[in-house]
């Protein structure tokens, strides 16, 4: 099961890295992901990647007090808001973009009524 845990928790890693750099692909819940898994199956791993420079404040400060550092408030909206205007630009179906509109509203509901660390 270990095994399990530490495939899930790279997997987890490996896609919330790709989420820097692509829209719309979360990255700081998928590392929260990883940190559980690691914490699951490998004390190593998971000092290493709560120790990291760039993802281990990010994980305390959700720990610590459930909350989200403004600069990835900011990066989250702007990145939400270049997706749907992309969608837009393509002239998706009214049906695709109110979908769109509805969940990505409650996506930045929820990052902005978390505290800011």
């Amino acid at each position: 099961m270990r095994f399990v845990w530490i495939l899930f928790g790279f997997t987890a890693l490996g896609v919330g890295v790709l989420g820097i750099f692509l829209p719309l692909v979360p990255t700081v819940p998928l590392v929260l992901l990883a940190a559980f898994c690691f914490a699951k199956s490998s004390e190593r791993l998971h000092k290493w990647l709560t120790g990291h420079k760039t993802f281990g404040p990010m994980i305390s400060d959700w720990n610590e007090n459930g909350a989200i550092r403004p600069n990835a408030k900011k990066m989250a909206t702007v990145s939400i808001a270049i997706v749907f205007g992309i969608s837009l630009i393509l002239g998706l179906p009214t049906k695709v973009l109110v979908i769109q509109a509805v969940t990505l509203t409650c996506v930045l509901v929820f990052i902005w009524s978390r505290p800011s660390s």
